[in-house]
């Protein structure tokens, strides 16, 4: 008895100790270590109190001082499913704000096969928009049975209206089209 009680009090404090050395999980996660990656976290403040267990009025997930210009720009998404079940696909709009699903419209630039030459060339056009119209969000994504790219989150088919005849105007776009889609509100 007293054997298995000297195994208990071993094992609670020796998985304690990484957890005392550390504040809270999304702390954990962003720690930087000498030859290993850097993990940057871009959540709302409910988000982060909800994983922690703490008030949600936190400090931002990625300290100002980890912050580089290496940071990816979250103004365009690539999903890699449907975008109507990849809740991932929310974090191509603004930071600020809090996001939510709607019908809308967006404008197809390519619909592809199934292949990987379909997906490098919708990825293609994807960098043909951003470079061409670099305020426009771009969702590049497989919607089974094929590679989509599109552009936009539009509320209405007069907004998308008006960015398609931009876009055709470019010469670039010709077989661009509008789509009913699930559309990304910040509000």
């Amino acid at each position: 008895m007293l054997r298995n009680l000297r195994v208990f009090l071993f094992l609670f404090f020796i998985t304690a100790l990484p957890v005392a050395a550390q504040q809270n999980f999304t702390q954990y996660l962003t720690r930087s270590k000498a030859g290993e990656g850097v993990v940057i976290l871009h959540q709302d403040a409910e988000i982060e109190a909800l994983v922690n267990g703490t008030s949600s009025h936190s400090a931002p997930a990625v300290p100002a001082s980890r912050q580089h210009e290496g940071t990816p720009s979250l103004s365009h998404v690539t999903d890699s499913l449907s975008p109507a079940t990849n809740p991932s696909s929310l974090e191509g709009t603004s930071v600020l704000g809090r996001r939510m699903r709607a019908t809308g419209y967006r404008i197809q630039v390519y619909a592809g096969g199934n292949n990987r030459q379909s997906k490098a060339e919708a990825y293609r056009m994807a960098d043909l928009v951003r470079s061409t119209f670099i305020d426009a969000n771009v969702y590049t994504s497989f919607i089974s049975p094929r590679w989509t790219c599109r552009v936009g989150d539009f509320k209405t088919r007069e907004e998308a209206t008006e960015m398609l005849q931009r876009m055709r105007e470019t010469q670039k776009f010709r077989e661009a089209a509008i789509v009913k889609s699930q559309i990304i509100v910040v509000y």
